[in-house]
C-alpha cells in the first residue's frame, strides 16, 4: 500500500485550564540568520493554555506544554532554546521533519528502475535521516502564520543529496481549542523518486530531560521488529518480539531490560529499532503508550505507517547543554518516529515507499496526551 503528502500530529491534553502568556521561549532567542534566510519561533497556544512552540529551521516542534496529574503545566519536548543553538550545536534531530529518507539507507545508495542514486555517508557507510543537509537542517519557507496555525513550505530540487526529482513539501501544523496539534505534510514529486518523512522530537513526560526516561512506562502494539546489523541495518527479516527484550506487547517500564544480554540490544546499545504495528495502516488503532507514573502524564500514538522506530536516546552523553541549561543525559528522552521501515528501498519485501509523478505522498501520525491520577 502506498501512502501518498499528508502527516497528521494531533495531541490531545485533557486537565489543563491555565492560561500563562508566560510559558514558553522568547522569540528573541530565536531570531537568527542562517544560508540567507531568517530562523523564527511561533507560539500556538489555544483557549485552554496548550502552549506549542515551532521554528522554521528544521520545520521543528522546539517546545510543547502539557499538564500533569496536578494540573501545572511543563515542557515534555527535549531540544534547545535558540536558534543559534539549533545551528552550531550537536546535531541530535530534535524536534524536525526529517526527509527525504527518515532513518538509515544501506550502503548509502539504492536504485530506481536500474538506475544507482548515491547518496552521502554520513553515518558510516550509510546514509541517515537525507543527509548533514536533510529538511532538518534547511530554513523553510513560512507561507502564512497566525495564533493558531502555521504554513512551512520547502522545494527540495532534483538531486539534492543524491535522491532524484524535484519535491515540493508543505507542512502545515494547527492548534485547535480541541487540543490537538495536527501537523500536515503534503509532498509532490516530478520524477520518481523514494519518500519517507517522519518527525524527530524528543520527549520526557516527567521533567523535560532533567532526568532518565527509563522509568516511563511503555506498551508497543508490535509482534514483530526489524533487527538489525552492526551498523543499524535491517537483515530484512521479521524477528518476533516474544520471549526477548522487545516485546512490549503489555506494558513494561523502557529500562528494565535494556541491559540484558542480547545482541541487539548491544548492537543498539539499547534501544533503536523499528517495530512492525499491527495496526494495519489504521490510524484510529492504538500503535503506542507511554506512561510517566511520576507526572501521570500519558502519550499515546496512532498512525497509518506500518513502523515505529523507537530510540532510547541511546547517543545523549550529557555534554551538551539544551534549553535551560539542562544537560541531557544517557537515555533522558525517547523518540517514537512513526515510519516505513529503514533501508526500504533496498528491501523489496519491505513496504514500497517509492513515490511517481501525480502522486501525493500522504502520511498519518498522532500524539495524544492525556493523565493518569
Amino acid at each position: 500500500m502506498k501512502y501518498l503528502g499528508i502527516m497528521t500530529l494531533v495531541i490531545m491534553v485533557f486537565g489543563c485550564a491555565q492560561k500563562d502568556a508566560t510559558v514558553g521561549i522568547s522569540s528573541e532567542d530565536f531570531a537568527f540568520d542562517y544560508d540567507g534566510k531568517t530562523i523564527e519561533l511561533f507560539t500556538l497556544k489555544n483557549d485552554n493554555g496548550l502552549v506549542c512552540q515551532l521554528t522554521n529551521f528544521g520545520a521543528r516542534v522546539v517546545s510543547l506544554y502539557a499538564p500533569d496529574k496536578n494540573g501545572e503545566l511543563g515542557d515534555v519536548i527535549v531540544g534547545y532554546g535558540s536558534g543559534k543553538d539549533f545551528v552550531e550545536k550537536k546535531e541530535n534531530f530534535y524536534g524536525a521533519v526529517i526527509g527525504r529518507y527518515g532513518n538509515r539507507i544501506g550502503n548509502a545508495s539504492f536504485s530506481i528502475d536500474g538506475v544507482e542514486y548515491p547518496l552521502e555517508k554520513n553515518d558510516g557507510d550509510n546514509h541517515l535521516h537525507g543527509g548533514t543537509n536533510g529538511f532538518h537542517h534547511q530554513v523553510w519557507d513560512v507561507e502564512s502564520a497566525s495564533d493558531s496555525e502555521v504554513v512551512f513550505s520547502l522545494v527540495s530540487p532534483d538531486m539534492e543529496t543524491g535522491y532524484p526529482g524535484t519535491v515540493n513539501v508543505k507542512v502545515k501544523y494547527q492548534l485547535t481549542d480541541a487540543n490537538e496539534l495536527k501537523i500536515e505534510y503534503f509532498a509532490t514529486t516530478d520524477k520518481k523518486t523514494v519518500l519517507n518523512l517522519t518527525n524527530h522530537s524528543y520527549f520526557n513526560l516527567k521533567d523535560g530531560g532533567r532526568t532518565s526516561i527509563n522509568d516511563h512506562l511503555m506498551y508497543l502494539n508490535a509482534d514483530y521488529y526489524t533487527p538489525v546489523d552492526g551498523g543499524l541495518i535491517p537483515t530484512g527479516e521479521l524477528a518476533s518480539v516474544a520471549g526477548t527484550p522487545f516485546d512490549f506487547t503489555t506494558p513494561t517500564a523502557i529500562g528494565d531490560r535494556v541491559e540484558a544480554d542480547d545482541v541487539q540490544l548491544k548492537v543498539g546499545n539499547g534501544y533503536d529499532h523499528n517495530w512492525v504495528l499491527n495496526t494495519n495502516n489504521d490510524a484510529a488503532v492504538l500503535a503506542a503508550k507511554v506512561v510517566d507514573p511520576e507526572s501521570g502524564r500519558v502519550l499515546e500514538v496512532y498512525t497509518n505507517e506500518p513502523g515505529v522506530q523507537f530510540y532510547g536516546g541511546n547517543f545523549l552523553d550529557g555534554t551538551i547543554a539544551g534549553k535551560n541549561d539542562i544537560k541531557y543525559d544517557f537515555r533522558g528522552a525517547f523518540c517514537l518516529e512513526t515510519q516505513h521501515f529503514p533501508d526500504s528501498p533496498n528491501k523489496a519485501d519491505f513496504p514500497d515507499v517509492f513515490v511517481n509523478p501525480g502522486d501525493e505522498y500522504h502520511s498519518v501520525c498522532i500524539y495524544k496526551f492525556d493523565v493518569e491520577k
